[in-house]
């Protein structure tokens, strides 16, 4: 069975969490750079990880790497590529995304470009034709350029693995799900443990700890690029990783997850979304403002994603919206908050100073996630 090189790029500042899932999985990382972890793995592994890892973006084969400071360079590099071992003579092939970082190649569409018609180049070589029909399966490539040194990565995810398929609703600014995801995974929350979200919008944030606390993978109810690659993969090794995740999947779990939003269409959303997600009696939704947040139960977890006030005709709103976040916390004397926003004044309108904060970017957005510690329950005798 043929090992690859696997690469898995996440959100910066969640490169830590993500090798934690991989080594998990099982399999052994190799390399960790900011925005992407690189693992070993087989086949099978290309499987598991798309259906399994809830950081991710999405897997890439890693065709290979070299350093390139001129187009020349950067042509002779593609073709010197093995794209015969992936892509068949009938295969669409191009180049779908440039990220260039500290390189003198800084153009994506030339990059795209020069390095598709390289592709062109060595497969005209060995499969001996002159045109492309590209009418097969679709083989999409990620190239990353960091200070010259080139890395490409066949993606066999196709929509990024965010996409769970059950969000078909959304909110103005939804978190996505796979930062939703590492935002729970970042603290000790485990499935029986009362969480709450005050601002849940869309369900997102109470949608993945159900999915958690069930043990339901997040790529279980979707597809992939990869499955129509059958000369790579065989299909009987999809179909078991897919089995694989549904008899992991223990819906007696009992829990405690709640999600709050002052707007009764949202809360509709969210219903809609757990529904979709195959969690709805798992959590329960109801219209509440933040003024109104309360619970009897103890050791609590708020974990939410609040307004940030990006718009100018917001600003003035959110101190006293987070203030007032501040002031529903301290009554809850034994519960922590995590909270990841880009508002610079949150410790200040909270009235506390988090314990940690831990930078991450939310799409090109740099923010930051407070950790507001509780006191850990008593040990049960």
């Amino acid at each position: 069975m043929k090992r690859y090189e696997l690469i898995a790029p996440c959100h910066f500042g969640l490169e830590a969490v993500l090798k934690q899932e991989v080594t998990e999985l099982g399999y052994d990382v190799t390399q960790v750079e900011d925005g992407r972890v690189t693992f070993i793995g087989d086949d099978e592994a290309v499987c598991r990880a798309n259906i399994g890892l809830r950081t991710a973006e999405r897997i890439l084969i890693k065709v290979g790497s070299f350093r390139a400071e001129t187009f020349d360079e950067l042509f002779e590099g593609t073709k010197a590529l093995a794209w015969e071992e992936f892509i068949p003579s009938d295969g669409k092939f191009w180049v779908a995304k440039a990220a260039s970082v500290k390189s003198k190649l800084f153009s994506p569409s030339d990059i795209q470009s020069i390095m598709k018609k390289a592709m062109v180049e060595r497969l005209k070589q060995v499969y001996h034709i002159n045109w492309f029909s590209e009418e097969g399966q679709s083989f999409p490539v990620r190239v990353f350029l960091m200070k010259d040194n080139v890395t490409v990565g066949l993606d066999t995810t196709g929509e990024s693995l965010h996409k769970r398929g059950y969000r078909r609703y959304t909110a103005k600014a939804p978190i996505a799900e796979n930062l939703a995801a590492a935002l729970i995974m970042l603290t000790p929350w485990r499935g029986d443990r009362i969480l709450a979200d005050p601002f849940c919008g869309s369900g997102t944030i109470p949608i993945e700890a159900a999915l958690m606390a069930a043990n339901i993978a997040p790529g279980m109810k979707r597809g992939y690029t990869a499955l129509k690659w059958q000369h790579l993969i065989d299909k009987k090794v999809w179909d078991d990783c897919y089995e694989e995740a549904r008899e992991m999947v223990d819906m007696s779990v009992q829990v405690n997850i709640q999600g709050f939003d002052n707007d009764e269409e949202m809360i509709r959303i969210a219903k809609q979304n757990a529904r979709l997600a195959g969690v709805e009696q798992m959590i329960r939704f109801e219209t509440q403002d933040i003024g109104e947040l309360s619970h009897d139960g103890k050791y609590g977890f708020i974990i939410t994603n609040p307004p940030y006030g990006e718009r100018l005709e917001d600003k003035e709103k959110i101190p006293p919206l987070y203030k007032k976040i501040g002031e529903r916390f301290k009554l809850l004397d034994t519960w922590s908050l995590y909270l990841i926003t880009s508002h610079e004044g949150a410790e200040k309108d909270i009235g506390r100073k988090a314990d940690k904060n831990r930078k991450l970017y939310n799409g090109m957005m740099k923010t930051y996630y407070y950790q507001f510690m509780g006191p850990r329950p008593p040990k049960n005798k």
